[in-house]
């Protein structure tokens, strides 16, 4: 199971840290990857980090701007999102994937209920 918490409304320009609990024992094991959906338009990748960390991907969209990171003694992802803008706005999803190093979308095994992150111009 997976909680994802941290969205909210934000000004251009601001950050936000997003969070998603895991539950479970093999979370330590698993990659993990952010996805989000804007109105109107299809899921799309945004970030993901291997189980050991050393393996990171990020959209270019997002690069230079986000930072995907994990805590495994928490099981816990996080996803820091700085220099917000307008067109971040979406519901951010997490997902584990139940192998060692992040794939596509459709190989993660499980999915949160997604957090909403609104920027205003």
């Amino acid at each position: 199971q997976l909680q994802a918490s941290g969205g909210g409304l934000v000004q251009a320009g601001g950050s936000l840290r997003l969070s998603c609990a895991a539950s479970g024992r093999t979370f330590s094991r698993s990659a993990m990857g952010w996805f989000r959906q804007a109105p109107g338009k299809e899921r799309e990748f945004v970030a993901a980090i291997s189980w050991s960390s050393a393996t990171i991907y990020y959209a270019d969209s997002v690069k230079g701007r986000f930072t995907i990171f994990r805590d495994n003694a928490k099981n816990t992802v996080y996803l820091q999102m700085n220099s917000l803008k307008p067109e971040d706005t979406a519901v951010y999803y997490c997902a584990r994937k139940e192998s060692a190093m992040p794939g596509s979308e459709t190989e993660y095994d499980y999915w949160g209920q997604g957090t909403l992150v609104t920027v205003s111009s």
